[in-house]
């Protein structure tokens, strides 16, 4: 398997090689987006902007629970790739079903964590009194879905660890379209606000759910699930943690900050402002997606070049990945902030284009956020880039020094002398440059030492 992912990697064009990795992983994160969109869209054209405030303010909580968890799934991948890769068909079928243990109780933990935790980590955040019951009802709900919404994610990151990409799509396409299909039967018909698109969520998680364990247990190979044999296995889950732990801390830490961000939008305590920072935020997460791709991209190619010994390969993709990465993140921004007046009114309704101040503080975060967001494409593609050197810990204590720990001291210095919502968007592309340029002088670093070290060894480069 790894042989032929290196030929079907670097035969022909590198360009058209990297965009045909990146396309499924583009198609289904924004599949995974359309969840909330859906649920943005059709309480805001049927139940205003409250409702629109009421499921945006909770966006950051929810992000900073699933995201550790969806680290953990990162671990799961690896694992079972590695036993595939050594053909270990008892490994990977521990693997499987450490993973699918994992999944299940460790959503059920969070689950119950979330559901209790909702309305006092709310208040923590300075959600509007207007709108924080019905957001704290959002909450309660959409983490009965979490343990499912686990199962599947852990299961789709098994069936890419094995090369099968087209199964996880199918399955959270129509996962998606029952969610829209829900959200207009119990919004529409049934009278329902933020409880109706919450439901719809938690019942469209639990089927992406049972598709993909139905699958598994209806394979005739390794990767078969069976009943009996579900459980935890000991060696197979202390990796998972050493590998996922990592990845779902950065997560975590990134979601902590999320949230203090949105405590400060909170503090502005205008259900506009808030109605238009969820409006222009969902609008960010599609161009985030296509961008993020081409950080896995980045540390899957070079990742493979290292492991070939091909270090002359390395700033061929680097210098791809960062052109393509800004290419799309300038042309998504750009296409947001052109186009934001029918894009943001897509969410907000019952006023009419600029006149709306929720449009016009929408306009705004798009502005300081989406215009130069191909700077967070690039810092996220140079973390890539040193992941596939093998360079991890180093990365990521870059990524959250630069990102978090910056915005925190934004927060509470720059911020809080200047109480402007321009002045809290701008602690966004600050971070980004800042982490960047540390990224990028480590990148030449340890590609400069991999080729001399190479070259020391007396092995030439092809």
């Amino acid at each position: 398997m790894a042989k032929s992912s290196d030929r079907d990697l670097f035969s022909g064009s590198l360009v058209k090689n990297i965009l045909l990795f990146t396309l499924p992983i583009i198609a289904t994160g924004i599949l995974q987006l359309l969840f909330n969109t859906a649920d943005l869209a059709v309480v805001g054209l049927f139940r205003g902007e409250e409702a629109v405030a009421a499921v945006g303010s909770t966006s950051s909580m929810i992000h900073l629970i699933v995201n550790l968890l969806v680290g953990l799934s990162v671990g799961a991948s690896v694992v079972v790739a590695q036993a595939y890769g050594a053909g270990d068909r008892e490994a990977i079928g521990q693997g499987v079903h450490t993973a699918f243990a994992v999944a299940l109780f460790g959503g059920v933990i969070f689950g119950i964590l979330g559901f209790f935790m909702s309305r006092p980590i709310l208040v923590w955040m300075g959600t509007d009194p207007a709108v924080l019951d019905s957001a704290v009802l959002y909450v309660k709900i959409y983490f009965f879905g979490v343990p499912m919404s686990m199962v599947y994610n852990f299961g789709a990151s098994i069936l890419r660890a094995v090369g099968n990409t087209r199964t996880p799509l199918l399955y959270l396409t129509l996962s998606g379209i029952l969610n829209v299909v829900l959200n207009c039967v119990f919004v529409v018909f049934l009278d329902m606000s933020v409880e109706g698109v919450a439901i719809a969520t938690a019942v469209s998680q639990a089927m992406s759910a049972i598709l993909i364990v139905r699958y598994f247990m209806k394979s005739h190979d390794a990767c078969r699930f069976e009943f009996s044999r579900f459980g935890i296995h000991k060696n197979e889950f202390i990796r998972m943690l050493r590998i996922g732990v990592p990845a779902g801390l950065q997560g975590s830490l990134f979601s902590i900050s999320n949230v203090l961000i949105q405590s400060s939008v909170n503090s502005f305590a205008s259900v506009e402002v808030i109605a238009g920072n969820t409006a222009a935020m969902t609008l960010e997460g599609y161009v985030y997606t296509m961008m993020n791709a081409f950080s896995a991209a980045a540390m899957t190619f070079v990742g493979q070049t290292v492991g070939a010994k091909r270090f002359d390969r390395i700033s061929r993709v680097a210098l791809r990945c960062i052109a393509l990465v800004s290419t799309v993140g300038l042309l998504g921004g750009a296409f947001c902030y052109l186009l934001r007046t029918p894009l943001l009114g897509i969410f907000l309704s019952g006023e009419e284009g600029d006149a709306s101040a929720s449009l016009t503080y929408g306009s705004l975060r798009l502005l300081f956020i989406a215009v130069p967001y191909f700077l967070c494409g690039l810092m996220d593609v140079l973390t890539g880039l040193l992941r596939g050197m093998g360079s991890s810990t180093v990365p990521m204590i870059i990524t959250v020094g630069g990102v978090c720990g910056l915005r925190l001291l934004w927060i509470y210095t720059v911020f809080a002398a200047y109480h402007e919502l321009w002045v809290l968007y701008l602690s966004y592309p600050i971070s980004w440059i800042v982490t960047g340029l540390i990224q990028f002088t480590l990148f030449v670093i340890l590609e400069r030492k991999l080729v001399k070290r190479w070259k020391r060894s007396g092995a030439a480069l092809t």
